[in-house]
C-alpha cells in the first residue's frame, strides 16, 4: 500500500491512502488519522488500510479524491530518530524531522539522497533478516548539509509497503534509478541500489529500534552546483520509468535584492 500525509494545519498531518497509479486518495479517518498510530499497533492497523487499498484501486470508494502529491507533509514528519548509514561504514544522526516534499530551502546547499527505512519495534542485536521483518515502509529522502551539518531533510510525499515496489525490490534490495533536474534541465540519471536491511541491523547493534525509527541508506552525493534561486526536481524512478515514491521538489530561495 501507498499511504501520505496531507497537511492540515496540525504537526503530523492527516493519514491518507494512495492509489497504486499515483491519482487518487482517500482518508483513513476511522482507522488512523496519523502513520505513527499505524506502525505504534502496525499488526492490527495495517491490514486494514490494506483493505481501503484494495478498494481504492478498484475504484470503490465513493468519497475518494484526486491525490495531490503539493498537499502533502512528509510521510513521518516527527520521526523518532534519523540516522544515514554511509557508504565508508559510518553512521551519521541526526533529528527524526522531516521537511515536506516542497518547502524552499534558504540557502544553497549540498544534496545527499537516501532510501529511508521506516521500521518497527526491532531488538538490539538483530540480524539483517529480522530487521526486514520489522521494516514497515519505504520512501526517498534527502539531507541537505553546508559544511558538513545537516541543516535540512526533506522527505518525498509516499511511505511505501515493500510489496508495491514490484520489481525494483527484490531479496531485500531497491534497485531503482535516481532522476533529477536542475533548473528544468535533466541531469545523467543514475543507478542506484540499496538494502535497508543491513542499515536497519547496523543502528540496532547496540540499542533497540523504536517503532517510528527512520534509517537511511546513503545513495551517494548528487554533484549538482547549486546557487540562490534554483530549483531541483527529484525522483526515485523504475527502470520502466515509474516513480515509487513521489518526486521531491525544491527551490532555493532568490538572492537578497540589491
Amino acid at each position: 500500500m501507498k499511504l501520505a500525509s496531507y497537511a492540515d494545519g496540525s504537526r503530523d498531518g492527516h493519514l491518507v491512502v494512495v492509489s497504486r497509479d499515483l491519482t487518487q486518495a482517500h482518508y483513513a479517518t476511522g482507522i488512523a488519522t496519523r502513520l505513527q498510530q499505524v506502525l505504534d499497533d502496525w499488526g492490527f492497523v495495517a491490514p486494514q488500510l490494506e483493505d481501503l487499498a484494495v478498494q481504492l484501486n478498484h475504484g470503490k470508494l465513493r468519497h475518494a479524491f484526486a491525490f495531490e502529491p503539493a498537499k502533502c507533509v512528509a510521510p513521518l514528519p516527527r520521526a523518532y530518530g534519523w540516522a544515514v548509514a554511509c557508504a565508508d561504514g559510518g553512521v551519521r544522526r541526526d533529528a527524526g524531522h522531516f521537511a515536506n516534499p516542497h518547502q524552499p530551502l534558504r540557502a544553497p546547499a549540498r544534496a545527499e539522497p537516501a532510501l529511508a527505512a521506516i521500521t518497527g519495534d526491532l531488538n538490539a542485536a538483530s540480524d539483517a533478516a529480522a530487521a526486514l521483518d520489522a521494516l514497515r515502509l519505504l520512501t526517498f529522502a534527502v539531507d541537505w548539509r553546508l559544511d558538513d551539518e545537516t541543516i535540512a531533510t526533506q522527505a518525498a510525499p509516499l511511505a511505501v509497503t515493500p510489496d508495491e515496489l514490484g520489481d525494483a525490490w527484490a531479496a531485500g534490495r531497491l534497485q531503482a534509478r535516481l532522476v533529477a533536474l536542475h533548473n528544468g534541465a535533466k541531469l545523467e540519471p543514475r543507478d542506484v541500489a540499496a538494502a535497508p536491511g543491513d542499515a536497519l541491523a547496523r543502528l540496532a547493534r547496540l540499542r533497540a529500534l523504536r517503532a517510528g525509527q527512520v534509517a537511511g541508506v546513503a545513495l551517494g552525493t548528487l554533484d549538482v552546483p547549486l546557487a540562490a534561486g534554483d530549483s531541483l526536481h527529484l525522483d526515485l524512478k523504475t527502470a520502466a520509468g515509474h516513480s515509487l515514491f513521489g518526486a521531491l521538489d525544491l527551490d532555493i530561495a532568490p538572492p537578497p535584492l540589491a
